[in-house]
């Protein structure tokens, strides 16, 4: 997995709605690179409505958050309509993204291990350099912590 200091793998996805999203072209702000495992669930829906609710403390902090799953781009855009989200969700189906950023993972719910999305979050500065790495997140702290970090930057 990447770490501070390390620059942060350059991709282009499509956003929820179907236009491409390039980590290049957000250079010169600081962006909030979150990885959450499904569109839809308890723990995504709070995370993404959290960021949501703090729109305003997230632009005062001169950041852009985006969002990233490998769910398709018609699911993360009913997820974005059904809950107002506005921000932009990316679609990361093959998991490139995701493994180019360490978090693809071995995971295990009920006796069963999977691979998938470990929910982990990168604050990248505006040089494309990793400044914080938040791993295993819980949803209800993620605003806080990623604003903590973004003010101590």
């Amino acid at each position: 997995m990447l770490d501070r200091g390390d620059k942060a793998p350059d991709f282009t996805l499509p956003d929820q709605h179907g236009n491409p999203v390039s980590l290049a072209d957000l250079r010169g702000k600081d962006v909030v690179l979150y990885f959450y495992p499904k569109a839809d669930t308890p723990g995504c829906t709070a995370q993404a409505c959290g960021v949501r609710d703090h729109r305003a403390d997230y632009e005062r902090a001169g950041a852009v958050v985006v969002g990233i799953s490998p769910d398709s781009v018609k699911r993360i855009a009913e997820f974005d309509e059904k809950y107002g989200l506005s921000f932009p969700l990316l679609a990361d189906e093959d998991h490139a993204v995701a493994e180019a950023y360490g978090v693809w993972a071995q995971k295990s719910m009920y006796g069963r291990k999977y691979m998938g999305v470990e929910r982990t979050t990168f604050v990248i500065g505006p040089d494309g350099a990793i400044k914080d790495v938040l791993r295993k997140v819980k949803p209800a702290e993620h605003d806080s912590l990623v604003l903590g970090a973004l003010a101590g930057s």
